[in-house]
Order: C-alpha cells, then structure tokens, then sequence
C-alpha cells in the first residue's frame, strides 16, 4: 500500500460523507484519480462498507449488547480460524477478535432482550466442543466509539463577553 492509498484511507475513516471534490482537493488529486484509488481499495476489500457513528441511545432503540471473552481450544491445522469461523456464523455476533492474554477471542454481540443474549451465551455459544470458558461484561454505556465521542456538548461559536 502506498502513501496516496493510506492519505485516501485516512480520510475516508474520518469521514466517509465528505463530496469527493472536496475530498480530491483535500488530497491535492485529481477527482477521477481518486475515485480509482477508492475503487481498487474496494476490489481489493481494503474497504468493506461504509457506515455512520451512530448514538443507539439517541434513537431509542431497545438492544442489549454485551463484549464475551471465550476461552477456546484451536482445531488442530486450523488453529483459530475454523473455531472463529464457526462463531461468526451467529447472527448475534457484531465483532469478533483473536486477543494475547488471559482469553483467545473477544466477541461483541448484540440481542434484544437480556434472556435472548443469555440464551446465546448458554445455549449456543457455551456448549461449542472448542469452548472451554467465557466471561460476559454488559454495556451499560458507550462514551466512544470508533474515535467518536458519544454526547460531546455542541462548540458555542460566540465569543465570550465578560462584564
């Protein structure tokens, strides 16, 4: 990856809305240039999707979400992957990570209801034969996500007068 590909990265992570004009001059490019940069980034999935920041708790909507650390015995001449391949097939599972330390995997998971997560945690999640441990942390609340503070006051645009 070159140095116009992590600028163009760069940028898209910060936000992916900004017009691609304003985006190119930003960059010093030209528009199609980088339109073929953001293309290639994408046939080459560099760039899965994109998708906003968004405040759930704002939009009251109703979700129980809780981060699991799993204990897991790797397959053998799979290691990991066949164990986490497995996991990812749950539709109640947003993340999925291989850690270092006490846990092998961290898992965000999403469900409506407090007992559907427990269910997926005991039901579904806990008897997999590679599965030797998990420990379930609920979100109570989210201060930042993704480099994005989550009920940041408005900036006061107007100076301040003092008598």
């Amino acid at each position: 990856m070159n140095g116009e590909q992590r600028r163009v990265l760069d940028l898209l992570n910060e936000d992916c809305r900004i017009p691609l004009e304003k985006m190119a001059s930003m960059l010093g490019m030209d528009t199609r240039e980088l339109a073929g940069i953001i293309d290639g980034l994408e046939r080459e999935r560099v760039i899965l999707c994109y998708r906003p920041v968004v405040n759930w708790d704002k939009a009251e909507r109703n979700l129980v979400e809780a981060m699991i650390e799993v204990k897991v015995t790797p397959q053998r001449d799979f290691g990991f992957d066949a164990v986490a391949k497995r996991i990812n097939s749950f539709e109640e599972v947003r993340s999925l990570y291989l850690m270092s330390g006490a846990y092998d995997l961290l898992i965000q998971v999403a469900a409506p209801t407090l007992k559907e997560l427990a269910q997926f945690v005991s039901e579904r999640l806990s008897p997999l034969e590679t599965v030797t441990g998990t420990s379930t942390s609920f979100v109570l609340k989210r201060y930042k996500q993704d480099g994005v503070v989550f009920d940041q006051p408005d900036a006061d645009g107007r100076l301040t007068v003092s008598p």
